[in-house]
């Protein structure tokens, strides 16, 4: 094991990161969800059907990366896809009640993850959303919708 007193924050935050990331997806595959998944879901309930290509944006990935996350969602019935009536190209999702049922499991998943107390908790969150909202503002358009996150309150 490397010794992680040596490491930078930027290291640290970006390893602890993508092993909370693994052990949810871990986790999240029994209901047949991924993180990327979850986000979409989070997106769907939130603001209700929509385009694709906005629900990409609006999750801040790219619409191809969001065609294979709504394959997986609609294979698993999570979601509803239906062509639009003007755009033939073009698809209308949403969430299906067995994509709420799975998103309400994803969410109780998500609160074991930490394991902290919720003080303890609680603060780390706050540094985060601090970093977050520095890093995300030169990278998302402040004039766009603000990013959807799991278990966002």
């Amino acid at each position: 094991m490397p010794d992680l007193n040596n490491w930078p924050t930027p290291r640290l935050l970006s390893t602890a990161a993508r092993l909370v990331e693994h052990a949810w997806n871990e986790k999240l595959a029994d209901l047949g969800l991924t993180h990327a998944g979850v986000i979409a879901l989070e997106v769907l309930e939130a603001d209700g059907p929509m385009a694709q290509t906005v629900l990409a944006a609006r999750a801040r990935v790219q619409a191809q990366t969001m065609g294979k996350t709504l394959s997986r969602l609609e294979a698993h019935g999570h979601i509803l896809r239906a062509r639009s009536q003007t755009d033939r190209r073009a698809h209308r999702v949403s969430i299906s009640d067995l994509g709420r049922t799975a998103l309400a499991r994803a969410r109780e998943i998500e609160r074991t993850l930490a394991g902290d107390t919720e003080q303890t908790t609680e603060e780390l969150k706050e540094l985060l959303r601090g970093i977050i909202r520095r890093q995300g503002s030169s990278r998302w358009s402040l004039a766009g919708p603000s990013p959807v996150w799991p278990g966002q309150d």
